[in-house]
């Protein structure tokens, strides 16, 4: 049986991983849910100077502190950041590393970089008018404000509950560049969710610049649905997890 740590994405807590964890559990595997700093059930814990470096710590010390070894540490989308820079300092206790609809990003390479310059535009206009300067709200959560590929799968009750228990995120963990440097690299999957896995595997043939920070071209497995399939296919990503031990 395998020892999953679980890292969730901008704006959520651990306590988006239950369905899954859950069903984990009872196939036998370990799973630590990470909640990070300043989300959460620790939103008490955001100041303006949490960022990459913060969360990276998190994840760090869930690792050394539990004494975890032979792990598949698990990303979700913005979770990826602080799981790849995390991945880079503690090889040795990881197995796996599993970016959940998610990309590594290269060393110098902010997560506010991926956006086009009208879209930072806006975050940071948001930021300034809703977060204080230094907090990024999260999205409505609505279908007819966002993209609906991100909401593909989520009934009302899974979007009622995003919007219950979303919080602000720290604008540093954004804004705050990796730092990696590829000492011992880790096997690396690629759970592709919002783009097909043809898609996936053209982005790599192209060199696109947003799967540079992998170590070559990852295992691909596809899970078509929304940007958040562990509410909205627990079943799914669960035994797509669990094959990866």
């Amino acid at each position: 049986m395998a020892t999953f740590v679980l890292v969730p994405g901008f704006w959520l807590g651990g306590w988006v991983w239950e369905a899954v964890g859950a069903r984990l559990r009872a196939a036998g595997h370990e799973v630590h849910p990470v909640t990070l700093t300043g989300l959460g059930d620790r939103a008490h814990l955001a100041t303006p100077e949490v960022g990459v470096e913060t969360h990276t710590l998190d994840v760090v010390n869930t690792l050394r502190y539990a004494d975890l070894r032979e792990v598949i540490l698990v990303g979700h989308s913005g979770g990826g950041m602080p799981v790849a820079q995390a991945a880079d300092r503690v090889p040795e206790r990881l197995s796996r590393v599993v970016y959940l609809d998610s990309v590594p990003l290269p060393d110098g390479v902010r997560q506010f970089d991926v956006n086009p310059p009208e879209a930072r535009a806006e975050i940071e206009k948001r930021v300034a008018a809703e977060g204080e300067g230094w907090r990024l709200p999260p999205p409505p959560f609505a279908e007819v404000a966002e993209d609906p590929r991100n909401l593909a799968g989520l009934g009302p009750a899974d979007l009622a509950l995003l919007r219950e228990r979303s919080v602000p995120q720290p604008f540093a963990t954004a804004t705050e560049p990796l730092r990696r440097t590829r000492r011992t690299p880790v096997p690396e999957t690629l759970i592709a969710c919002v783009f097909a896995e043809e898609q996936v595997k053209q982005m790599f043939a192209d060199e696109d610049p947003m799967m540079a920070g992998f170590d070559g071209v990852p295992q691909v497995v596809p899970l078509p649905t929304g940007h958040y399939p562990m509410l909205s296919r627990p079943d799914d990503t669960a035994r797509a997890l669990a094959s990866l031990a």
